[in-house]
């Protein structure tokens, strides 16, 4: 059984920079990355996922088109169980609280912690197994 992890965000460098970051525990198959550059191609994954082990998703909030914001509540309906950490470059109080209202697990600001997020995606994956 795979453990898969969504990654959302628009930026087009956003998917070598976690797969760098990530690399030893991709290619010991811990579990797989994947990514969708919009809110639209995330939800379809989400919902096409259907019994996968979906076990984090992880979603920029400023995205053209349909914001991480709102995507969260989608993401919510289709899969409750999958925990959603949001990720920003403006960290601000009315954007987190938003974020948190609307069932993210929390709230990240770029640049990225990895320290703090591979401990994150470390229980996750101990959670699952």
């Amino acid at each position: 059984m795979t453990l898969l992890i969504l990654v959302v965000d628009d930026e087009p460098d956003v998917e070598a920079l976690f797969r760098q970051q990530f690399r030893r525990e991709l290619r010991a198959g811990r579990f797989a990355m994947e990514f969708a550059q919009s809110a639209p191609m995330a939800i379809q994954r989400i919902t096409n996922a259907g019994d996968e082990s979906l076990i984090l998703i992880l979603s920029d909030i400023n995205m053209p088109g349909m914001s991480g914001l709102e995507l969260l509540p989608k993401a919510k309906a289709v899969r409750p169980d999958v925990p959603i950490i949001m990720i920003t470059a403006y960290g601000d109080a009315e954007t987190k609280r938003r974020a948190l209202e609307n069932g993210a697990e929390a709230l990240l600001t770029k640049p990225i912690d990895f320290g703090t997020l591979r401990s994150e995606i470390d229980s996750r994956v101990e959670r699952a197994a």
